[in-house]
């Protein structure tokens, strides 16, 4: 099992900056990508952002590519959404999400270039509970 945290949220003006974290506890060792997905009110999940393990690649989906930067620490055990020039469409609630097997972490990492939900929870993907980030104009 694998748990996730996340932090950082809150309210900004747009063109402000955020950041947020995701702490993993439990059997980390097993987890080979950890990104970020958001749901609006009214709207599909989507994902926003991931990042593997062992080298650090990342995908971002397209509407957050170059205001946006996923980053992990030493220990691989936590992750960052680093989200600058933020705009009223970012308004969601943000979660974190990690994969164990390789094929999860594909599908995850399918979801974020589509900007798609994502798979559900179980076995191989976990998710956090969420984090609001609120951008009044």
């Amino acid at each position: 099992q694998v748990h996730l945290v996340e932090s950082g949220g809150g309210s900004v003006q747009a063109g402000g900056s955020l950041r947020l974290s995701c702490s993993a506890s439990g059997y980390t060792r097993s987890v080979n990508c950890m990104g970020w997905f958001r749901q609006a009110p009214g709207k599909e999940r989507e994902g926003v952002a991931i990042i593997h393990a062992g080298g650090g690649a990342t995908w971002y989906y397209d509407p957050v590519k170059g205001r946006f930067t996923v980053s992990e620490d030493d220990a691989k055990t936590t992750i960052y959404l680093q989200m600058d020039s933020l705009e009223s469409a970012d308004t969601a609630t943000y979660y974190c999400a990690a994969g164990r097997r390789l094929d999860a972490c594909a599908d995850l990492t399918r979801a974020v270039a589509g900007g798609m939900p994502g798979p559900v929870g179980d076995d191989e993907t976990y998710w956090g509970q969420g984090t609001q980030v609120t951008v009044s104009s």
